[in-house]
């Protein structure tokens, strides 16, 4: 018994361990959840906070430095210079002056060199405790620096909003492609049900010699290949499941229900009203950004020729003893301290700030042109994408006209033929026609919603 208890304990935890999540969405809350989970997002994410502990290491720079340091020497050889002994020299140089005359009795004239004794300044035992304290008063980077600060978190943020469309317009298309799909596959089933009990009519009616073999199976050819189409269409909707996954971060283990419906009245209303403005596009922004970003690395380098001005002050402690100082019973220790200014003037460099503020100014002129570049490629892609959108809709309501048609004449053929005045041939046309339709219809209407994301980012709108 207790080893019953224990395996099916383990098969609970393994249970436990493989069980599903289902997130039941609608489609503003799949792309929330996508911005949760892409590690692409993640990613720019965290470069927005780098560049934020970028932002307080500038201002690191802008606050007072203190540096401390530490010193201890043992020299086990004394340094010694040479210090001149020139009291000989100078008594016989007075002996000269005054006329003395040497034991022979002529006067003094040789007057020796000083001689040279090696003399040390310095005890065995030394050590150096001091702080110093710097403040940037002026220094261009630095405060071109704090200036750039806001602009730099702003260009991360821009990065982030165009990850979040690209992530935003990949989870829209897959989330309705996977309802036009199952909408598609609903139609597909009341297609095999329609063949299925018209291959049982007519196998009754084999049987009571009413219509020939050749009908049942012109009947079960198009059922197969309606079931292959239905088949093909389940296993298109479980890759696309997985596809939705990985666009929004979701483990393929678990599993999506899909809470929005297809409105169709919504893809046509006013979706072409909408006015249109370059600042609405995340890429037209980023790049003003970028650009804000250059102009302040161009003052920056133009500020390269200003001084920098700081001011200093230290403080320490120097010792000196014949055994180790800190047990030495008379060390001698002196203090010192002082403050003052630096001031650092760039006379030349080899022109290289002159040609830092060239590259700045060319940098300046690269995103200029790219802002044009833009411009003129989103000026093309609402061109296309509202041509593409209004062709779409001319087609989906066409093929939906058509689709009705099919339908009525489905229906007449079936009614004809219950009453004995058509063949199932013509039923099976109709079917076939009626498919044919419904699979164009489907095709439209997807065209339609893709052109209809399309053209909704091209505008900078899609919510």
């Amino acid at each position: 018994m207790l080893k019953k208890i224990l395996l099916a304990l383990f098969f609970i935890g393994v249970a436990l361990v493989n069980a599903q999540t289902v997130h039941r969405l609608s489609i503003k809350e799949a792309v929330d959840l996508a911005y949760k989970n892409v590690v692409e997002l993640k990613n720019v994410v965290i470069d927005y906070e780098i560049q934020e502990a970028k932002n307080k290491q500038i201002v690191g720079q802008a606050l007072p430095q203190i540096n401390g340091s530490a010193s201890m020497q043992y020299y086990f050889k004394l340094p010694v210079i040479l210090f001149p002994d020139a009291v000989e020299t100078a008594i016989y140089g007075v002996l000269k002056k005054e006329g003395v005359k040497n034991g022979a009795g002529a006067p003094i004239t040789n007057i020796p060199a000083p001689q040279f004794k090696e003399v040390s300044f310095q005890q065995p035992w030394n050590t150096s405790i001091g702080a110093q304290l710097t403040q940037l008063l002026f220094q261009p980077d630095i405060f071109v620096g704090l200036q750039a600060r806001k602009v730099a978190l702003v260009a991360a943020q821009k990065n982030i909003e165009l990850i979040k469309e690209k992530i935003k317009d990949s989870a829209y298309k897959r989330y309705y492609a996977i309802l036009i799909a199952e909408k598609q596959v609903n139609f597909l089933n009341d297609g095999v049900k329609r063949l299925e009990k018209l291959l049982h009519d007519n196998e009754v009616l084999y049987k009571n010699g009413f219509v020939e073999k050749l009908d049942i199976d012109k009947t079960q050819v198009q059922l197969t290949n309606l079931k292959t189409s239905q088949t093909s269409l389940q296993n298109g909707i479980t890759l696309a499941y997985a596809a939705l996954k990985y666009s929004i971060g979701v483990s393929q283990k678990d599993e999506i229900v899909l809470l929005d419906s297809l409105n169709i009245h919504q893809l046509r209303d006013g979706v072409l009203a909408d006015t249109f403005k370059y600042e609405d596009r995340q890429e037209i922004q980023a790049l003003n950004t970028a650009k804000q970003l250059q102009q302040l690395d161009l003052k920056r380098n133009n500020l390269a020729y200003v001084p920098t001005i700081s001011a200093v002050a230290a403080y320490s402690i120097n010792g000196q003893a014949q055994s180790f100082i800190f047990s030495d019973k008379n060390p001698l220790w002196f203090k010192a301290a002082y403050a003052g200014l630096n001031i650092n003037i760039p006379l030349f460099d080899g022109l290289s700030r002159k040609y830092a503020v060239q590259i700045s100014r060319r940098n300046i002129e690269k995103i200029d042109n790219n802002l044009y570049n833009v411009k003129q490629a989103i000026d093309l892609e609402q061109a296309v994408y509202k041509t593409t959108l209004k062709n779409a809709l001319l087609k989906l309501s066409g093929q939906e006209r058509n689709t009705q048609l099919a339908e009525s004449v489905y229906s007449t053929t079936k009614k004809k033929y219950e009453q004995g005045l058509g063949s199932s041939f013509e039923v099976l046309q109709a079917e076939n026609d009626l498919q044919q339709s419904q699979s164009n219809y489907f095709n439209a209407l997807y065209e339609a919603i893709i052109a209809k994301i399309d053209y909704l980012h091209s505008l900078g709108k899609l919510e």
